[in-house]
């Protein structure tokens, strides 16, 4: 196996099972997060700048475009995994502590922003079909209707919007 050798393969555990992805568990695990970090369509959520925090920012947009919002399901997906490329940045990149999480919903839109100390701009590379990293911008770029940054005194904000029909 490429990039495993000379790591010890698990062996023989037959009683040991793996985990599946479930709606109804991931539906809990986003409700836990929404309860212990807040709303971010409320008020901005600061969480740590640490890589287990795309997977608390992936719940809180599941749960809010899915749940809250009742927008369909591939929009959710596109929006999730968006902003799990745009947290993945600010940890990444930024040095930061933290760094916050806020949604927005208009009329025909949704905005998700996230924020960091940084005034260190995101740069939009362009991506060949063997690449592994960088990816991040591009799929923003392909699956939001737009997206950018807005300088702070202290840091920016980094957005993406996504168009919504409405009912």
């Amino acid at each position: 196996m490429t990039g495993l050798e000379g790591m010890e393969q698990p062996r023989g555990q037959a009683h040991v099972t793996a985990a599946r992805w479930s709606p109804m568990v991931e539906d809990e695990r986003a409700l836990k997060a929404l309860e212990l970090f807040g709303n971010p369509t409320e008020a901005e959520v600061s969480l740590p700048s640490r890589p287990e925090s795309a997977a608390t920012a992936r719940r809180l947009t599941q749960v809010v475009v899915l749940r809250q919002w009742g927008l369909p399901p591939k929009l959710t997906e596109d929006a999730v995994l968006l902003v799990s490329e745009l947290v993945g940045n600010a940890v990444r990149h930024t040095g930061a502590r933290i760094f916050g999480l806020r949604m927005r919903r208009r009329r025909g839109w949704i905005r998700v922003e996230v924020r960091d100390p940084s005034r260190g701009l995101p740069c939009l590379m362009p991506v060949q079909e063997m690449d592994l990293s960088g990816r991040g911008l591009f799929l923003v770029d392909r699956l939001s209707d737009r997206w950018g940054v807005d300088l702070l005194p202290r840091g920016k904000t980094t957005w993406f919007e996504m168009r919504v029909a409405e009912r």
